[in-house]
C-alpha cells in the first residue's frame, strides 16, 4: 500500500512538473513564432518576400513555389523580351506578352500573393507597370532608382499594391511626401535594401563597405521616418529589409530592429523551383568568398556578381557591343557600354555563363545544395524559433549581438 502511494505521488509531482512546463514550452514557441506579414489586405503566413531576380531568374516556377509555402512570389520583368523574343522580334511587345504569361502561369499554380518587380531604370518600366495592374498582380515592386510617378499608373478599380525600393531614409521620406502630395497615394509596403544584397546596388562604391549604410544601420532610420508619416496619416506601412538576410537567425535580429518583414533573393537561386538553369545554381554551390565581387555595371551603378571569364576579358577590353539589340535600360550607352548586359544576364540565366556571369548576394559563397522552396522556407522558419527561443528574457543589445 506505501508503495503505491509513493507511486501516485511521485506520478502527481511529475504531472504538476510537466503540464506547466508543456505550457510555458508552448506559450514560448507561441510567442517567438514568426509574425505574418500584412500588406493592406494581403497576409503572408511567412513574412519572407523572394527578392524579384533577373533576368529571368525568378519567374513563375520559383514566384508561385514561394507563395504556396506563404511567402511572397516575386516574378521579375527584366528582359522578358528577350526570353519570349519567339513570340515577336519587338522587344516591348514581347516584353508585355510575356509578364502576362509569367502571371498567367503563377496563378495556374499558386492560390498565394504574386508580385513583379519593374525597375525604374528599364527603358519599359510603364509598360511593365501598366501590364502588372491590367493583369492583377497582387503587388508592384520597384527600385534601381526612385519610383516618384508610380501611382500616377493607377486605374480606377486597381487592386495591386505598390512597395517602393530605397536605400536610406531621406528616400524613404522623400518617395512617401511626393505620393501623398501628388496622388494621396501612401505606399503599401517599403522595402529597404542593404548593400550586401544582390545585382544593382544603390550604394556608391565607398559606401558599399561603410558600416553606416550597413542594412543594421539603416532599418533602425528608416523605420523611425516611416513611423513618423504612420503617425501623421493614420496608416500602416509595413517595412521589409533585404540583403545579406541569409539564415532564420539573420530573419529574426532585423525584425527585432523594426523590419516586419525580409527579402531574400541569394537562398532562392539554389532551389529546385529557381527558374535558372542549373549551370547558373552550379555557380553558387562553386562560388568561394573570394570570388564574389563588385562590378561596374554598364547601367551606371555598382553590381555584386560571381567572378567569370566574362568578366576577365571585359576588364581586359576584349568585349565591346556592335550596337544595342533592346534598348531595355535608360541609362545605358552603347557607345560606352563594355558589353550589353541584357545579353550577358540572359546568356548567364541559359546556363552560358562564357558570355554571361551570375549576380548574387554576398553571401551565395556559402550556397552547399539545391533543395526545394518547402526545404529551405521550413529550415529558415525552424531556425528563426529555435534562435527566438534562446533569444527570450534578453535585451535587444545582446539578442543583436550576443549575451556577454
Amino acid at each position: 500500500g506505501s508503495e503505491m502511494c509513493i507511486r501516485d505521488r511521485d506520478m502527481v509531482c511529475s504531472v504538476l512538473f510537466f503540464v506547466p512546463l508543456v505550457r510555458l514550452i508552448r506559450f514560448a514557441l507561441i510567442h517567438n513564432k514568426m509574425k505574418a506579414l500584412k500588406i493592406g489586405n494581403l497576409l503572408a503566413p511567412v513574412p519572407i518576400v523572394q527578392g524579384g531576380m533577373g533576368v529571368g531568374v525568378s519567374l513563375a516556377g520559383l514566384a508561385s513555389a514561394v507563395a504556396n509555402q506563404g511567402g511572397v512570389g516575386v516574378i521579375s520583368s527584366a528582359g522578358l523580351g528577350a526570353i519570349y523574343n519567339n513570340y515577336s522580334k519587338d522587344y516591348r511587345a514581347a516584353s508585355i506578352w510575356g509578364l502576362k504569361e509569367e502571371l498567367r502561369k503563377a496563378r495556374e499554380a499558386t492560390k498565394g500573393i504574386i508580385g513583379v518587380n519593374v525597375m525604374v531604370a528599364m527603358s519599359n518600366f510603364a509598360d511593365m507597370v501598366k501590364t502588372a495592374i491590367a493583369e492583377k498582380a497582387d503587388i508592384i515592386f520597384s527600385g534601381a532608382g526612385l519610383p516618384l510617378n508610380l501611382p500616377s499608373f493607377l486605374t480606377e478599380d486597381a487592386k495591386t499594391k505598390l512597395a517602393p525600393i530605397v536605400s536610406s531614409a531621406r528616400a524613404a521620406k522623400v518617395l512617401c511626401q511626393k505620393w501623398f502630395s501628388e496622388y494621396k497615394y501612401i505606399p503599401d509596403a517599403i522595402v529597404v535594401e542593404g548593400p550586401k544584397a544582390g545585382g544593382h546596388l544603390g550604394y556608391k562604391a565607398d559606401q558599399i563597405a561603410d558600416e553606416h549604410y550597413s542594412l543594421e544601420a539603416i532599418v533602425p532610420q528608416i523605420v523611425a521616418e516611416v513611423r513618423a508619416f504612420e503617425a501623421e496619416h493614420n496608416c500602416s506601412i509595413p517595412v521589409i529589409a533585404g540583403g545579406g538576410i541569409y539564415t532564420g537567425e539573420d530573419i529574426y535580429r532585423i525584425m527585432e530592429l523594426g523590419a516586419e518583414g525580409v527579402q531574400m533573393g541569394t537562398r532562392f537561386v539554389t532551389t529546385e523551383e529557381c527558374d535558372a538553369d542549373p549551370a547558373f545554381k552550379q555557380t553558387y554551390l562553386d562560388a568561394k568568398p573570394q570570388d564574389i565581387e563588385i562590378i561596374k555595371s554598364p547601367v551606371g551603378m555598382p553590381g555584386r556578381a560571381i567572378h567569370s571569364s566574362f568578366l576577365d576579358r571585359v576588364k581586359e577590353g576584349l568585349k565591346r557591343p556592335k550596337n544595342c539589340p533592346f534598348d531595355c535600360i535608360k541609362t545605358c550607352d552603347v557607345t560606352h557600354s563594355p558589353y550589353c548586359i541584357m545579353l550577358a544576364l540572359y546568356n548567364a540565366f541559359k546556363g552560358k555563363l562564357r558570355n554571361g556571369y551570375a549576380f548574387c548576394g554576398s553571401n551565395a559563397w556559402r550556397a552547399e545544395k539545391i533543395q526545394s522552396v518547402r526545404e529551405l522556407m521550413t529550415s529558415l522558419r525552424t531556425e528563426y524559433d529555435s534562435f527566438a527561443a534562446k533569444c527570450e528574457g534578453f535585451s535587444l543589445r545582446e539578442k543583436l549581438f550576443g549575451a556577454k
